[in-house]
């Protein structure tokens, strides 16, 4: 099922977490956010819609981490009913696509319910203090056109990283619905 993501509720403080990678190593919040920012991106290995954005989003991520931008990529889809988000299968999209970003497990699920992701990609972009500054789309790009897009979350990130602040007109990502138990 198709969703649209919410529109961003400025300076709403991000919630704490520990979460795992697939190899068992723990990544948190508190870790990870950076005086420069966090982008956290709710994705999938299965959805057509990350699979379309997944290598922009590789490339993208590589110009932000090289910023100072600090990115954590979370799956928080019930991999028991989808195999194909299961951890194993994470590692194998990582490196595929060449995330240089941790790709996190919700195991149970209560990372992506207190943000309140809704589909993947659902992406939010935090300040330095772990505000909310940007809950948008990737791009303005249709399905598989990258040569004609507006990389949206790219320049949003770098605008939190120089002013603490997102821009003021946001776009809604859309995708597929996460996958509650």
């Amino acid at each position: 099922m198709l969703l649209d993501t919410p529109m961003c509720d400025f300076g709403w403080q991000a919630p704490g977490f520990t979460l795992r990678d697939p190899d068992g190593k723990e990544h948190s919040l508190v870790d990870n956010l950076g005086g420069k920012g966090l982008l956290i991106a709710f994705i999938c290995n299965h959805c057509p819609y990350v699979v379309a954005i997944a290598d922009r989003l590789a490339q993208d991520t590589a110009l932000l981490m090289a910023e100072g931008i600090n990115i954590i990529a979370i799956m928080s889809n019930d991999y028991r009913s989808v195999p194909a988000d299961a951890p194993p299968e994470m590692m194998k999209f990582a490196e595929a696509h060449g995330f240089a970003f941790p790709y996190l497990v919700d195991e149970d699920q209560s990372v992506g319910q207190s943000y309140g992701a809704v589909c993947t990609p659902d992406f939010f972009g935090f300040n330095g203090q772990g505000r909310l500054q940007y809950r948008g789309r990737l791009d303005d790009a249709k399905m598989g056109d990258a040569s004609k897009r507006t990389p949206e979350l790219l320049n949003a990130m770098r605008q939190i990283a120089q002013t603490g602040h997102g821009p003021q007109v946001q776009h809604p990502s859309m995708g597929c619905s996460i996958k509650w138990r």
